[in-house]
């Protein structure tokens, strides 16, 4: 089959709604091609597509690393590009598209969780720099989304970046979506250190959009602040 053809076949299956039939049929097909059709699902408006789309990618190179672990990691450089400056592009999908990917794969997220948390961290001295802060509000969220996608799957690797102090900042954050996000994460890294302004939010109602365990749900800041202060018992 064609690059062309299994690129139309992947944005169908997308276009479909059915995320286990999408990973079902996605597993049959060749992963490096599977994850060129793909990236250009990550940055599309339909919510669904494009969080489908993040998923399924996740799931390819995992597949991919599962063989060549190099393979799996020149994927990995390119969201990495696409985040920079330089490329010409903006990146969207991109810090959830590496959040699926190191969820996956262990190795992947002792390489380059330091690089998702590096875009919650001001620019440093240029000789001990960690820090590429991400300004654009859009781009903050998927920063953030991945930070608690990956707080799920690998907290110990982010606990070890001390990647928890980073989100106090976007618990007062103007964007309820950050707000929510940002507690969502607070709550799976354990990070009782921002016990305090986790309460200042229990009655916030602003509502939000939140994608987990592959769907879509409706909630509130406060219904995810109330959760993580429960997780922080």
């Amino acid at each position: 089959m064609s690059s062309r053809a299994i690129r139309q076949q992947v944005l169908d299956l997308l276009a479909g709604g059915d995320l286990a039939a999408s990973r079902r049929a996605l597993a049959g097909l060749p992963a490096g091609q599977v994850v060129h059709a793909l990236f250009s699902a990550i940055c599309r408006e339909d919510p669904v597509v494009r969080w489908h789309a993040i998923t399924c990618l996740g799931d390819a190179v995992g597949r991919i690393a599962a063989d060549d672990l190099e393979a799996a990691r020149i994927v990995m450089r390119r969201f990495l590009w696409s985040l920079n400056d330089e490329s010409g592009g903006i990146g969207w999908g991109a810090p959830e598209a590496m959040a699926e990917c190191m969820c996956r794969d262990v190795r992947l997220a002792d390489e380059y969780a330091h690089m998702l948390v590096s875009y919650m961290r001001e620019d440093g001295e240029e000789l001990c720099q960690d820090g590429n802060f991400i300004e654009h509000p859009l781009l903050q969220r998927g920063v953030v989304w991945g930070v608690a996608r990956l707080a799920g799957c690998r907290r110990e690797v982010l606990q070890r970046l001390g990647a928890g102090q980073d989100l106090g900042r976007y618990l007062g954050a103007d964007d309820p979506v950050l707000r929510g996000l940002a507690a969502l994460a607070v709550g799976r890294l354990g990070e009782t250190a921002l016990r305090p302004p986790l309460q200042g939010l229990r009655a916030d109602s602003a509502p939000l959009r939140l994608y987990d365990e592959g769907g879509l749900c409706e909630t509130t800041v406060g219904a995810l602040v109330r959760a993580a202060l429960e997780e922080l018992k």
